[in-house]
């Protein structure tokens, strides 16, 4: 089973390469992207079940000794948050494929956009599977560069724009990246993640300090952890509908993940977690400040994205296995949800021809179909009982009030309100959105009680009314289903969750797997 292992990096770069051969012919080039993502969810999943039911799976490509060999790593970890991904980014690509065929190749260039997505699908992949940081670095390149690519597409103004300010911000983390990872390399003789741990009280506490906060602060950018995530609010909503989905959905999510590595797996001994919990706290309040501030929809769930990726900061800090557990059911819920509800808002903007709530009234009405679409996922979103964001939030408060100090009833308070201020932001869109029917009464009273909306930055231009091919609905109809099965199978997906916080404390020597696991 470990010989499958490189099959995540390699079947959605081999469809690159086939999609960008294939050049403008459309149906191949989908047919070929289908196929990839699908082949990765049921290869993820098979993953998933072996490694939940046995030991990690790793592997040294090449068969090269460490610590030179390039360490591929399938934990319950990686496994879920592979097929997950899988699942979120087949789903923005039918949407995608919607969209290109309504519109022609104005906003997703055919020819582009299916092999720099795949080459994006790669570079997620490899994140999560990479075993040592430098082939880390790599994965983040890889999405890295075609990320650059995917929001650019179009080449407005706005997007070249916004998607400068993106490149500047992203290389910066990046070299502070590769410069961590050149000072533990001098230090240490190493870049396997397991051989690190093991080493690390080879080197003065100062130094490990100094490694832990540049891996940190290089990891927290790519997260838009507060006071890193300035680039975020301007730079997805500029972007198409479809790429800004999969953005929201995954890319910050790959800079959570590392820094779940970095505290449980690297820096296990080190103790930052009260400074974790206050930049925590501070994520989740100022980012929904920042979403009460908006008229846009876009910039309202960026600014969401924000303050939830605070809740997984959160989760981090606890350190417990139950609060890591609860962090892992939780990037589940944020990615599913916060890609739904983009989606949602792609519709909106073509049905209503803008995504301001300030203009935009009546939905209810005139596409009840698309309320629902948006409704459901947004009560998941602000933490309405049953479903899973009720449940990953709990579980989270659980584990923090276990714990019990002055800083984590703080946490407590400041995620109950931040689930509040979500769910206060999200139903003020749904009554301008949707409830308000267009009556001069109601109309100037909401204009009375939301006037300070008038003055809110970036609302977008009214643009022409555009028609809804049925397989964007679709695609949107199947990630609000896949949400709502988060909360109908919470039970056994929680429990894999709780496995993964077990294990993720004490972390299975790669050294001992791929001695035994070598492929050429």
């Amino acid at each position: 089973m470990s010989l499958l292992v490189p099959l995540f990096v390699i079947l959605p770069l081999a469809g690159a390469a086939l999609t960008l051969l294939l050049g403008h012919r459309s149906r191949a080039q989908v047919l070929v992207s289908v196929v990839t993502l699908s082949a990765t969810f049921i290869l993820a999943a098979v993953m998933l079940v072996t490694v939940d039911s046995g030991t990690p799976l790793a592997v040294s490509v090449g068969g090269w000794p460490l610590p030179f060999g390039i360490v591929l790593y399938v934990d319950r970890l990686a496994a879920m948050l592979v097929a997950v991904s899988s699942v979120v980014l087949l789903a923005v690509l039918l949407f995608s494929v919607g969209q290109g065929a309504a519109d022609g190749d104005s906003e997703t260039p055919i020819s582009i956009f299916h092999p720099s997505y795949l080459i994006l699908s790669a570079g997620i992949f490899n994140s999560f599977i990479a075993g040592d940081l430098f082939n880390l670095y790599v994965g983040f390149e890889i999405l890295l560069v075609a990320s650059y690519v995917l929001i650019t597409l179009g080449s407005t103004e706005s997007r070249i724009r916004t998607g400068t300010v993106y490149i500047v911000v992203s290389l910066v983390s990046s070299i502070v990246f590769l410069s961590a990872i050149a000072v533990i390399y001098a230090s240490l003789g190493t870049v396997n993640m397991a051989q690190i741990a093991e080493r690390m009280d080879e080197i003065a506490p100062n130094v490990q300090m100094m490694l832990h906060v540049m891996l940190l602060v290089g990891f927290a950018v790519k997260a838009a952890v507060f006071p890193l995530s300035f680039w975020l609010p301007d730079s997805y909503p500029t972007a198409p509908a479809p790429v800004t989905a999969v953005f929201a959905g995954l890319l910050t999510k790959v800079g959570v993940y590392a820094i779940i590595r970095t505290e449980t797996q690297l820096f296990a001994g080190s103790d930052l977690n009260l400074v974790l919990a206050i930049v925590a706290i501070a994520t989740m309040v100022i980012g929904i400040l920042g979403a009460i501030a908006q008229a846009e929809l876009k910039r309202i769930l960026s600014f969401t994205l924000v303050s939830h990726v605070g809740y997984l900061i959160f989760g981090i800090s606890i350190g417990t296995a139950e609060a890591i557990g609860a962090t892992a059911y939780y990037v589940v819920h944020h990615i599913v949800v916060q890609t739904t509800l983009f989606l949602a808002v792609g519709l909106i903007e073509r049905f209503a021809g803008s995504t301001s709530i300030v203009r935009v009234k009546g939905l209810l009405k005139a596409a009840p179909l698309i309320a629902v679409l948006y409704f459901i996922p947004a009560l998941n979103l602000g933490g309405i009982p049953p479903f899973s964001g009720f449940i990953g939030k709990f579980a989270l408060f659980e584990a923090a009030a276990d714990v019990g100090t002055a800083v984590m009833w703080v946490a407590i308070g400041a995620g109950i309100l931040t689930s509040l201020l979500t769910l206060y932001a999200l139903m003020r869109a749904w009554n301008l959105a949707f409830w308000r029917g267009g009556e001069e009464a109601a109309d100037l009273e909401a204009e009375a009680r939301f006037s300070y909306l008038s003055s809110a930055p970036a609302a977008d231009e009214q643009r022409e009314r555009r028609v809804i091919p049925k397989v964007m609905t679709g695609a949107t109809l199947g990630m609000v289903a896949v949400t709502v099965a988060l909360t109908v199978f919470a039970g056994p997906l929680y429990e894999v969750c709780e496995r993964i916080g077990e294990a993720l404390l004490q972390p299975i020597s790669l050294v001992e797997l791929v001695d035994v696991e070598q492929t050429t």
